[in-house]
């Protein structure tokens, strides 16, 4: 019985001993990319991620910023959290080749941000980062910004991180930054009147600002559509979702890409925005119309909006319109007749336009 009894207990160390070896062997391979390896990925659903201990999650850190060729990170769904988040970033600190990092879902907070700071001051090659649906709230996304002044990022998703107010110090914002999504947050009017200042000024990069489901109301939206005014970067604005805009504030909107009023107000609308995303309904209809206009007029050589052909299209397909001009006016508040103010010399040309670009039934209008 004793020689059987010790047999079984062979025979399971030796079974112990070669699942310990297999685990320790894919830790290893987690711990040590290999030379051609240019991704690192890992959820939290995988077991050996959950698993690693504090000095191998500093290791892995290490080991991908020794790494010349490691291009994008992933770590998601938990894989991480702040106190893992200090380990590894504490050996990550140093990387160079890193370009694009996932970090989604991992409820970090700003405890999780401030382990990451040094890496992100240092990341000379980081051009995106992906923080969504963490915990970082305002405090933690006010320090990302002033960490990545002087990286080459391009761009920051902070979607649903329960971000509420913003401070945005512009001698301290990334200067190359083109694309920011803050969907699903709690910005309100003060956080406008924070973003406003990355959109004005002569320096301003940013082409995609992605606002969707959050707090905004009237009053943001007259703060930026005041920033946008001689804005000549962004491209792309993401409104959707935001319930307390009401419809007086999709007409700013409106305004801000074809101001109906003067035809000199028309010319010198906004004609870079070429996508500006708010609720269905008549508002949004005609902004479409609008940011199509100066989306077709976007000089494909450089990927620039020709501003005085959009500007002269609206006129002709808005202005010298009977039916789109009556609704416009409506929903601008506009009362005063187009030909009052085009000079009895130039009728001739604009007769000679709209018979041109509109049916002949509005010669006689």
């Amino acid at each position: 019985m004793d020689n059987d009894d010790d047999g079984s207990d062979s025979f399971n160390d030796g079974r112990s001993s070669e699942a310990s070896l297999n685990e320790a062997e894919d830790r290893s391979s987690i711990t040590f990319p290999g030379p051609y390896q240019t991704k690192v990925e890992g959820s939290g659903s995988d077991a050996w991620f959950r698993n690693l201990t504090d000095e191998e999650w500093e290791q892995l850190g290490r080991n991908i910023a020794n790494h010349t060729r490691i291009r994008i990170l992933s770590l998601y769904c938990r894989a991480l959290n702040d106190h893992k988040t200090s380990f590894f970033f504490r050996g990550l600190t140093n990387s160079n080749s890193l370009r694009d990092v996932y970090l989604n879902n991992n409820r970090l907070s700003i405890t999780g941000v401030r382990s990451m700071v040094p890496f992100l001051q240092n990341a000379n090659n980081l051009t995106e980062l992906y923080l969504d649906s963490n915990d970082i709230q305002s405090e933690g996304f006010s320090a990302l910004f002033r960490a990545l002044r002087d990286s080459p990022i391009e761009t920051l998703s902070c979607d649903y991180c329960g971000i509420e107010s913003i401070e945005v110090d512009t001698n301290y914002s990334p200067k190359l930054l083109t694309r920011l999504d803050l969907c699903g947050n709690n910005i309100s009017t003060d956080g406008c009147r924070e973003l406003a200042k990355v959109l004005q000024g002569v320096d301003a990069t940013l082409k995609y600002l992605v606002l969707r489901n959050n707090k905004i109301d009237d009053g943001g939206v007259d703060i930026l559509v005041d920033a946008l005014q001689s804005n000549t970067s962004l491209t792309t604005f993401d409104l959707w979702g935001n319930d307390s805009i009401s419809d007086q504030g999709r007409i700013m909107l409106l305004k801000l890409v074809n101001d109906i009023s003067f035809i000199s107000a028309t010319l010198h609308s906004n004609h870079t925005l070429t996508c500006l995303y708010v609720e269905d309904d008549e508002i949004r209809r005609h902004i479409n119309m609008a940011t199509k206009i100066s989306r077709n007029n976007v000089n494909s050589w450089n990927n620039v909006s020709n501003s005085e052909a959009a500007g002269r299209e609206k006129v002709i397909k808005t202005q010298l319109h009977s039916e789109i001009r009556a609704e416009l006016c409506r929903l601008q508040d506009v009362h005063q007749s187009l030909y009052s103010e085009i000079d009895p010399l130039h009728m001739p040309e604009v007769l000679s336009l709209i018979g041109r670009h509109h049916d002949q039934g509005e010669l006689y209008l």
